[in-house]
């Protein structure tokens, strides 16, 4: 009696939700020689004793430290060899290791130009695998929903100044602690004194440029949104914002994940088990409704897809031209599972119009 099963992952997995979102993993990547033993670190809190000038240089503790005023669940430093003499220590090394990690955002406050490709490609492929990870960085024109293309320059914090590569790892650290049913939009930085304002803000954002503004001497986070500019065929314009990217990510990994571990080589490919598996992602998708992820005025649902289905019994020589739908969804289809559906996000308020009348 397996199918249960499915079920009541989904309804953990969607009781979890907002909690999971709001304690996500940040990956720093760290050009440092201090400890050559040191490969990778995972820290849990900005007091962990490994955070120290016998491990990482003083700039390095520092964007630790700034990765976690944004109170992601862990840090995961990977070292990389600060001189090019050290090969065993190199950023493709760091990127094999990392995937097979799970975390949710990566930053290199010290990349280069070269650096910045490398990982913009790295996460590319990586989401394309279905492994929905996702980077800040600076000034990468990536055109791509898991990169954030930070411009922002001119950052100081009291009498300290950043670059905007530097001030990725603070970024990361926001995006990994702020949780589903809010938005990273207008966040105050409440350490940043100053910053080069954009004199194009609303050019800059429709860019896929992520920038902080001065909002009447509080520096914010403006529109808080990813790279992407170009929509695709079956793309949509919410998914430019980042709090969407993020609920569709987990979404997809929940439902992936609960089917790999409850149905993959245990459960038989009848139409009955398919309906069964729909009505528990159906419950999931309520339950995360309930929870504010999902607009709860729409009918958030998936079904058996019968015309994926029929074009797979074409693909294998099943004249479907006679069948009706039932038969269609009834029919044998080998180890292959066609399901889709429709979902709408609930976005956070983020614009007001006002109309008063005196």
């Amino acid at each position: 009696m397996g199918l249960p099963k499915i079920t009541i992952s989904l309804s953990k997995k969607a009781s979890t939700l907002i909690k999971r979102s709001s304690r996500g993993v940040v990956v720093l990547l760290l050009k440092d020689d201090t400890n050559d033993d040191i490969t990778t670190a995972v820290y849990t809190s900005a007091d962990d004793a490994g955070i120290s000038a016998d491990n990482w240089t003083a700039a390095n503790i520092d964007y630790i430290q700034k990765a976690f005023l944004g109170s992601p669940a862990k840090v995961i430093c990977e070292r990389i060899g600060a001189s090019t003499s050290e090969e065993t220590y190199t950023l493709d090394d760091a990127l094999k290791r990392l995937s097979t990690i799970k975390f949710n955002y990566l930053a290199m406050p010290e990349a280069d130009t070269e650096d910045v490709t490398a990982i913009s490609d790295w996460i590319k492929t990586q989401r394309s695998a279905k492994r929905y990870c996702k980077a800040v960085l600076a000034n990468c024109d990536a055109n791509d929903f898991g990169i954030i293309n930070f411009t922002t320059e001119g950052i100081m914090v009291g009498t300290k100044s950043y670059s905007t590569a530097e001030y990725t790892a603070r970024l990361a650290g926001i995006f990994a602690g702020i949780s589903l049913d809010r938005s990273a939009t207008y966040f105050v930085l409440d350490e940043v004194t100053s910053i080069t304002s954009s004199t194009t803000p609303d050019t800059d954002v429709d860019n896929g440029e992520l920038i902080l503004i001065n909002d009447f001497e509080k520096i914010k986070i403006g529109r808080a949104v990813n790279s992407k500019k170009t929509l695709s065929a079956g793309e949509i314009e919410d998914m430019k914002k980042i709090k969407l990217t993020e609920a569709a990510d987990m979404i997809k990994e929940d439902i992936s994940t609960a089917f790999a571990d409850e149905y993959v080589g245990k459960v038989g490919n009848s139409y009955d088990n398919k309906v069964a598996f729909c009505a528990a992602i159906n419950s999931y998708l309520k339950d995360i409704t309930s929870e504010g992820v999902l607009y709860d005025k729409f009918d958030n649902s998936v079904s058996v897809d019968i015309a994926a289905q029929a074009a797979y019994l074409k693909s294998q020589d099943v004249d479907t031209s006679e069948m009706s739908d039932e038969e269609i969804k009834n029919y044998n289809t080998g180890s292959q599972v066609f399901i889709s559906g429709n979902i709408q996000f609930q976005d956070a308020m983020e614009d007001l119009t006002l109309a008063l009348s005196m």
